[in-house]
């Protein structure tokens, strides 16, 4: 009989390790999820299906160095309690450069036809729907933009709006009389 080799603190590997956690967490959805539909049904209740769920974040690194967490999907928090809503909050970017500032969005499942952006002061928003997808966001927009110069661009479920930045003023000496 062979015997099973001692790991070693340096056998470790993350992923192999993240994989296994991945697996022993759906397993456990997938027996609470049973266990919610038989109760449901001994109970003489009807069983409804509702979702999709969706819930996200990302990380990105700021300009100042520090973490910047955003999350998206149709799931908020309110207090102790989900929030679910009809609306999904889409994954976005936005990139500031020099002159002007780009929003990407991801939005999977509509048509071009069906999303609207709109530019109030330091605010894009933007409202996407269609047969069974809705899609809302605000985005603060780090600078302010001229609303004139805003082009928007849909391709492959991404949205891509450009908007130039407000030139700043140089600044105009006044002669005092």
């Amino acid at each position: 009989m062979a015997s099973k080799k001692k790991k070693s603190i340096f056998d470790f590997d993350p992923f192999e390790d993240m994989e296994e956690m991945i697996k022993r967490i759906q397993e456990e959805f997938d027996e609470i999820e049973r266990q919610m539909m038989e109760m449901a049904k001994k109970g003489g209740g009807e069983v409804k299906t509702y979702g999709p769920y969706v819930y996200g974040f990302s990380i990105t690194i700021g300009p100042d160095g520090k973490p910047v967490i955003e999350e998206f999907g149709n799931i908020k928090r309110m207090g102790n309690k989900p929030l679910i809503s009809e609306e999904r909050e889409p994954v976005v970017d936005v990139i500031e450069k020099d002159d002007e500032i780009r929003v990407v969005a991801e939005m999977p499942g509509v048509d071009k036809n069906n999303i609207k952006v709109n530019v109030d002061g330091n605010t894009l928003i933007i409202q996407a729907q269609s047969e069974n997808k809705k899609y809302y966001k605000e985005v603060e927009l780090p600078a302010p933009v001229d609303e004139n110069s805003a082009k928007a661009n849909y391709k492959n479920g991404v949205l891509e709006v450009v908007l130039k930045k407000v030139k700043k003023s140089s600044g105009k000496e006044i002669k005092v009389e």
